[in-house]
């Protein structure tokens, strides 16, 4: 297994490309599955997320292409004894981990057809491995009036049920069976417009009924829909595709059923998650680095909260420029939201950034239950933090020091890297699998400005 090693205390100087959004791409892929035209996709991160959620697209009969260096289309699936599917290898190739594995900015372009769906069972093998992958249940419902798809996995940071999901699945007419941990969703008759309010703003129930609802019979609501712009990317392809949707980026979507979608090319979003934790990687170091490709319109709130904490941030042509050249690091309290206040996803990186502010910092996590994995880790660099169940208390050290440490989930794994860029002496993070998921080649992207950072393989 895969370990990142890096020694504290060097400045971060240059630029770091900003990839486009693992969470706007993976819903942009399963959209392939409402249309028998090709979905061509550009800037497409290279992450095992895209590789897994790719092989999951295979078995239900999804043909998979990239774009070459020659700009000529490169098929990724085979069939096999009559199956379609994504080898080991292609899958690597696809999150940049094959036999060209060499960091190359700039996204892939893939295109992804389903002239049929082959197979309507997610299986529980890949499922298990990413929640995302449940949102093929309502493209599957939608096009083809049935799904039997696991109930998902992902990283171990709440209970995250899906009831939503099922609840305004059914809404729109399906019966819903819960059998041996899988979902068995069934639509005879087609799906029929309906409103569709959730309790809360969740990202993956709007993502799933949103996919079910533009082929569906009649009109649709969904109200209290989550904002996040990788929703309203997603909304956007849809559109392009030839779906009615009003109300983009706003909580109320109003979608007007078609009888059928057609093929596009659409773009994938910058991550906001990448440039924020970047962004919070060149506070804890010190320096001055462009992210280049970033757009401010996305991440708001945590651009404010590094504001606040003395951090330079400025736009530029390329993109934004984040800088810290030995001013100290301001305690700035946190409390994360749905989109558009700060996001649980920078919850950890910021708190790793507060370890080295001048006094006691409070993160409160509104989002998931259990998303303080990450403390007893920092605790082992040195960080002082307190836990009142949905608090925690931050009070800032002089200096961190290096130590193995263990990475428990995608989050969790880059906030120890922060930290350890800060620490005096080496620092080794155990279990990287879960940086593959979500961040691209972020040891070359951070050795490119200077860090003395490298992967150990095996």
């Amino acid at each position: 297994m895969d370990r990142i090693r890096l020694t504290g205390g060097t400045a971060l100087h240059g630029e770091i490309p900003i990839s486009g959004a693992k969470n706007a791409a993976l819903p942009l892929m399963i959209a392939s599955l409402l249309t028998d035209e090709p979905l061509v996709l550009t800037n497409l991160p290279r992450l095992t997320d895209i590789a897994t959620l790719a092989r999951l697209l295979a078995q239900l009969g999804v043909e998979i292409d990239v774009l070459n260096g020659n700009d000529e289309w490169e098929p990724l699936t085979t069939r096999t004894e009559g199956r379609l599917s994504l080898g080991v290898e292609q899958a690597k190739r696809l999150a940049g981990f094959g036999p060209d594995a060499k960091y190359r900015p700039g996204g892939r372009t893939i295109r992804l057809t389903a002239r049929t769906i082959e197979s309507t069972h997610a299986d529980y093998e890949l499922v298990s491995k990413m929640r995302a992958s449940f949102w093929v249940l309502g493209p599957l419902l939608g096009r083809c009036g049935e799904a039997d798809v696991s109930l998902p996995g992902g990283c171990a940071i709440g209970t995250r049920p899906v009831d939503l999901h099922l609840q305004g699945l059914e809404k729109l007419g399906a019966t819903i069976e819960l059998d041996k941990g899988y979902v068995i969703a069934r639509a005879k008759d087609g799906l029929r417009g309906a409103e569709v309010r959730f309790s809360m703003p969740s990202v993956g129930a709007t993502h799933n009924v949103l996919m079910a609802a533009v082929l569906a019979k009649g009109e649709t609501i969904i109200e209290n829909a989550a904002r996040e712009p990788e929703i309203t990317n997603l909304a956007e392809c849809l559109v392009a595709m030839g779906a009615k949707i009003d109300g983009l980026g706003s909580s109320t979507l109003r979608i007007t059923g078609v009888d059928k979608l057609h093929g596009a090319q659409v773009a994938v979003i910058c991550d906001r998650i990448e440039a924020g934790t970047y962004a919070m990687a060149v506070a804890m170091a010190g320096g001055d680095v462009t992210l280049t490709g970033a757009d401010r319109s996305l991440f708001e709130a945590p651009l404010q909260a590094l504001s606040a904490a003395g951090i330079t941030i400025e736009d530029v042509d390329a993109g934004l420029r984040v800088a810290r050249n030995g001013t100290p690091v301001t305690p700035v309290d946190i409390v994360t939201q749905p989109y558009p206040a700060f996001p649980t996803d920078l919850q950890a990186q910021f708190m790793a950034l507060m370890t080295m502010a001048d006094g006691n910092a409070q993160m409160t996590e509104t989002i998931f239950e259990n998303r303080f994995m990450h403390v007893q880790e920092l605790a082992r660099l040195g960080a002082l933090v307190s836990l009142h169940g949905d608090r925690a208390i931050v009070s800032g050290v002089k200096a961190l020091r290096g130590a193995p440490v263990m990475a428990t989930d995608l989050r969790a794994s880059v906030s120890l890297v922060i930290a350890g860029l800060a620490a005096e002496g080496e620092t080794v993070i155990s279990r990287v699998y879960h940086l593959d998921r979500g961040f691209e080649r972020l040891e070359d992207k951070l050795s490119n400005c200077g860090a003395d950072i490298s992967r150990l393989a095996g």
